[in-house]
Order: structure tokens, then C-alpha cells, then sequence
């Protein structure tokens, strides 16, 4: 088979009747989505806001602000204010899909330009990468706790891996297992997440409150943690409030990841208070109670055995004495390990996995769509190596958390032109070609944008390198406007923006489509946005617990047409009469 008939091959399959194209800068993930791929109500969002909450990160982030002098209440305090923080930002930056129905990698074509886009899309593309490999290797963790539960002599393994690889074998082999786990899960479509999204959250969720009301009901107390006053050396050249500063930037930029990209997912809701109602929800009530449940578990647990074990896997090591506890205390171990397991795999392959096969499909639109960009971004983690990362150079997991540098100016650029500058009007049509393309701009890029994002994370790099340098000398001012990173960054690009584009106007700025040539609208939404209906427009339809609601048997058409039997299309009945 020659270059040219592989290269045929790969190209992916369009289902015309569906709207569905491949070119260049389109394929059947990019499209806009109609009504009838729109499956996730709130509880949908709910399960995958449950999967980023009901995680170790999660549990642990009382532990990263105690260790940096605050108090229990103080910590406390910076989460519930971060919690708050995410919930607005995300609902903001996903309005443009749940009222377009595009995913941030067609969103950012009207902000960056059509070749433009390829700058943030590279960005996510390679951060996706690493997070991916990440999670693999903590899901592996725990992978590791479960095997040595079922067979305790696992623990005692020789280590077969040479000297300058930083891991040992059983964690090797848990890494595999949880990796090869993981693989099927990549061929479900986003569509068809609603099921896995229940039962491992609500698995996870279980587990966290067993081994909390577990370890509350052995130590009698929740112990000396619970009760830490602030501990801030008198030698500490900042005060309490910017310890509360740096530690809200913190949690919010474990976050910023997601908020960036908040629209690949909002698209697929059935409505706009789903997604505010499941993704707020889950924020405040699941984010908030993971965090003060880690934080009374770990305290407890200190009273039991004497020493504090913030990490979960570790944890429960312990609870059955490496592995060579009795059948019920490993019985009960194995369950609350594969609880967590279940809860980090949902989690990475729709948060890491699946966010990055969106990213590379607006990259390669003709060769990629979601689920070969997810295989391609989950097999990158035997590149990446994540034993070296977590294991070797834990400065480069602080940096990756710190993400946010970055991102916050790219969320800056991004409200200003979608809710100040268009007020919300975009070209659907014109996302997806560059001839006489209002979004073509100079050779593809918006010049305007990219000198603006840069001024936003420009003041606060230096605070980043220094910090992951440990520079504990340099000036505090670095420091400080790292402190602030999320803020600073997101303001200074959303006004350096919004300026620029006043002096130097983008052109129809606020212009629509006035015909939904993709069938995206629902006739009400069309009416919403001043849209003349497709003649092939579908009704919302409210799908059963579990279902994807796209490969439902007689969808529900228009009143006044009915369905072709050999093209799938509904016409109108006079049409069909003729």
C-alpha cells in the first residue's frame, strides 16, 4: 500500500446526513452539536465535576496550605473562596458553548484566528500530555494497593528495574495494569459518559466517607491536626495574607485547566441551568466536603497510628499493615482502593485523555477526531515517563500545577472578545473555512490577541521560575505578583485586549448567520438568537439514565414532517407527499 492510499485511509468518514464534513479545519467532533448529541443534564456534570473533586489532589490541598503556616480555618477559608472562584470563571468561559454548542478548540479560531488557534490548541495538546501520564501514574498507585490486597506477598517482589530508573517493580506493574484497565474506556463517546460518570463517583464518594467515618469511630477524635492553630515562623518575610493569597492562586490554578477548555463539555448539555446547576453543585458541596473529609481522616488517623499519611494510597498500606493485615482489613482496603481507582480512570480519560484527542482534532481535523486524538494522548505516557516526573522532579509537577501563568491571560482574551467586544454574536460558518472568512484576519492570525495574552503571564513568569527554583532571595515583588497570577494575568490581558480592539477595531465584530445552515438550533434557540431555522431542525430530546440520545431509533422531528426511511432526514410531509 503506497503513501498516498494510507494517507486516503486515515482520512476520517463524514455522514453527510448528519451535517458531518471532513476538510481541513472540520470533522464529525467539530462540527457544531445538534440537539440530538446534546445528552448531559445536570447530573452529567455533576458526575464529572464529582470525578475532579473525588480525587487525592482534592484530598490533600488542606495538607499544602497547612504546611505553608495557615491555620485549619484559614485553609479552610482559601477553599471555599477558590471553590467559589472556579464555579463563576467556569460558567463564564463555557456560555459560548452552551449557547453555540463549539468546544474552546473552535472557540478560540474567532479570538486567535483560524492558524492562530494552533497556539493555545499546541498548549493544551502538551498539557494534556503530561496530566495524562500524571494521573495514570497515581491511579497505578493505587492500582499497587489493590493487588497487595489480594495477595500480600506482592508487597515483597524483588525490584527488577535497574538502579536509575526512580520507581520500583510492584509500582511498575501497578502502572501497567491501571493503563491497560484504562484503554476500552477511550472508545466511549462523550456522549455516553452519563453511566461511568454515576457509578464511580458515587462509588468514590462511598469510600471517602467510610474510611472518614471509619477512622473517626477507631481514634474516638479527629486528632491534633484538626485543631492546628497558624504556624507562621516569625522569621517568615510575608505576612498571613499573603500566604492566604498564594494559596488561592494555588487551588484556582489546579483548576485552570479545566476552566479554560470549560466549553468542549458544556456543548454536550441540554440546557443552560444543567450545566450551571451540576457544575456549581459539584464545586461547593463535593469539592468542599472532599477537601474537610481529607483533612478529619488524616487528623484521625494520626491518633491511630501515630503519624500523618496525607497521601490516600499510602494511607491505606497502613490500615492493613502492608499488606499482611488480616482478610477483612484487606477486604476492606482492596474496595476503597478500587473505588478511588475507578474515580481517577473516569477521571483522567474524560478530563486528560479525551480534552486532549478534542485539542489535536482541531489540529489535524482530517486525520484526528476525539477518539484517536484520546489514544494518541494516553499512549504518550510511556514518552513521557511519569515514574521520572513524580518520583525524580517534583519541581516539575509544581510548575505543571502553575499552569495557570498561562492560562489565566489565554481565559482573559477570551471573555473579553466573546462577552465585550462580539456581545455574544459569532459566525458559525465562517469557523470553518477561510475563504472570505471573517475569522481569517492577517494569513490566519489575529495579531491583535497574541501581544495581549503575552502581556498577562510577562509580570508574573518571573515569580514562577524563581519559585520552582527555590530563589527564596529574590525580590519579593517577583513573588508577589505570582501570588496573584490568576488575577493579575486574567486582567491585565482582558484590558490590554479590550483596548487594543477599540483602537484598532475587528471587523463585523458582532455579526451571525442568519440561517443555522448546520441543523445546530432547536427552533425556541433559534428564535432566542435571531436565527432562521434549519428546515432539518430537531427538538431537545430528554433521554433515558444512560443512554447517548444520538443513535436513538425514531427521533423526534418537527411537527409537520416526518422521517425519510432511506435517507434518515426529516422532510416535511408535503415534500414527501410529492
Amino acid at each position: 500500500m503506497g503513501l498516498p492510499r494510507i494517507r486516503e485511509a486515515a482520512v476520517l468518514e463524514a455522514n453527510e446526513t448528519r451535517n458531518e464534513e471532513t476538510t481541513a479545519w472540520c470533522n464529525r467532533d467539530l462540527i457544531p452539536l445538534p440537539p440530538s448529541r446534546r445528552t448531559w443534564g445536570w447530573f452529567g456534570f455533576f458526575g464529572a465535576g464529582s470525578l475532579g473533586a473525588l480525587n487525592v489532589a482534592t484530598w490533600q490541598t488542606p495538607n499544602t496550605l497547612l504546611t505553608q503556616g495557615l491555620s485549619v480555618g484559614q485553609a479552610m477559608a482559601v477553599i471555599v473562596v477558590s471553590r467559589a472562584v472556579v464555579c463563576l470563571f467556569s460558567c463564564i468561559i463555557a456560555w459560548c458553548g452552551l449557547t453555540w454548542h463549539i468546544g474552546f478548540t473552535v472557540q478560540t479560531r474567532f479570538t486567535w484566528g483560524l492558524r492562530g488557534a494552533y497556539i493555545p490548541l499546541i498548549q493544551r495538546s502538551l498539557l494534556n500530555f503530561v496530566w495524562c501520564a500524571v494521573q495514570a501514574w497515581n491511579g497505578g498507585r493505587l492500582v499497587t494497593v489493590c493487588i497487595t490486597a489480594m495477595w500480600p506477598s506482592f508487597q515483597h517482589v524483588p525490584n527488577t528495574l535497574a538502579a536509575n530508573v526512580p520507581t520500583t517493580t510492584q509500582q511498575m506493574v501497578g502502572f501497567v495494569v491501571f493503563w491497560v484497565i484504562s484503554f476500552p474506556f477511550l472508545f466511549i463517546r462523550p456522549e455516553r459518559f452519563k453511566k461511568p460518570f454515576f457509578f464511580s463517583s458515587l462509588g468514590c464518594g462511598i469510600a471517602m466517607i467510610s474510611m472518614m467515618v471509619w477512622s473517626l469511630s477507631v481514634a474516638k477524635s479527629v486528632g491534633p491536626v484538626f485543631y492546628r492553630s497558624q504556624q507562621v515562623p516569625s522569621t517568615s518575610r510575608w505576612s498571613i495574607s499573603w500566604l492566604m493569597m498564594a494559596g488561592l492562586n494555588q487551588t484556582i490554578g489546579q483548576k485552570a485547566a479545566g476552566m479554560a477548555n470549560e466549553s468542549d463539555f458544556s456543548r454536550y448539555s441540554n440546557s443552560r441551568l444543567a450545566f450551571v446547576l451540576g457544575t456549581c453543585s459539584v464545586q461547593w458541596l463535593v469539592g468542599i466536603f472532599v477537601s474537610l473529609g481529607g483533612l478529619v481522616t488524616t487528623s484521625a488517623c494520626q491518633i491511630i497510628y501515630g503519624k500523618i499519611y496525607w497521601n490516600p494510597p499510602d494511607l491505606m498500606m497502613v490500615m492493613m499493615d502492608n499488606g499482611n493485615g488480616s482478610s477483612a482489613s484487606r477486604a476492606g482496603v482492596f474496595f476503597l482502593a478500587l473505588a478511588f481507582t475507578f474515580a481517577i480512570l473516569f477521571q483522567n480519560v474524560c478530563g486528560n485523555a479525551v480534552a486532549g484527542g478534542i485539542d489535536l482534532a482541531g489540529i489535524f481535523p482530517r486525520y484526528i477526531d476525539i477518539r484517536r486524538g484520546a489514544i494518541i494522548t494516553f499512549t504518550a505516557a510511556w514518552i513521557i515517563q511519569p515514574w521520572q516526573l513524580i518520583n525524580k522532579a517534583p519541581t516539575f509537577v509544581t510548575v505543571l500545577s502553575s499552569f495557570s501563568v498561562f492560562l489565566a491571560p489565554l481565559m482573559g482574551v477570551m471573555v473579553a472578545d466573546y462577552f465585550f467586544i462580539r456581545r455574544q454574536k459569532i459566525r458559525l460558518c465562517h469557523l470553518y473555512r477561510p475563504e472570505d472568512s471573517d475569522y481569517w484576519y492577517t494569513h490566519g492570525f489575529n495579531y491583535r490577541v497574541i501581544p495581549c495574552w503575552i502581556a498577562g503571564w510577562a509580570p508574573t513568569i518571573g515569580g514562577l521560575i524563581v519559585s520552582a527554583g527555590g530563589m527564596s532571595k529574590a525580590p519579593a515583588a517577583l513573588f508577589q505578583l505570582y501570588y496573584t497570577a490568576f488575577f493579575t494575568g486574567f486582567s491585565i490581558s482582558f484590558t490590554t485586549f479590550y483596548a487594543v480592539t477599540y483602537f484598532f477595531p475587528v471587523k463585523d465584530a458582532g455579526s451571525f448567520d442568519a440561517y443555522d445552515e448546520w441543523a445546530t438550533f432547536t427552533p425556541k434557540e433559534a428564535a432566542r438568537l435571531g436565527i432562521i431555522p434549519n428546515d432539518k431542525a430537531e427538538e431537545l430530546v430528554n433521554t433515558r439514565f444512560g443512554a447517548s440520545g444520538y443513535e436513538r431509533q425514531g427521533p423526534k422531528v418537527l411537527k409537520g414532517h416526518e422521517l425519510d426511511m432511506e435517507t434518515a432526514v426529516p422532510v416535511e410531509i408535503s415534500e414527501k407527499a410529492k
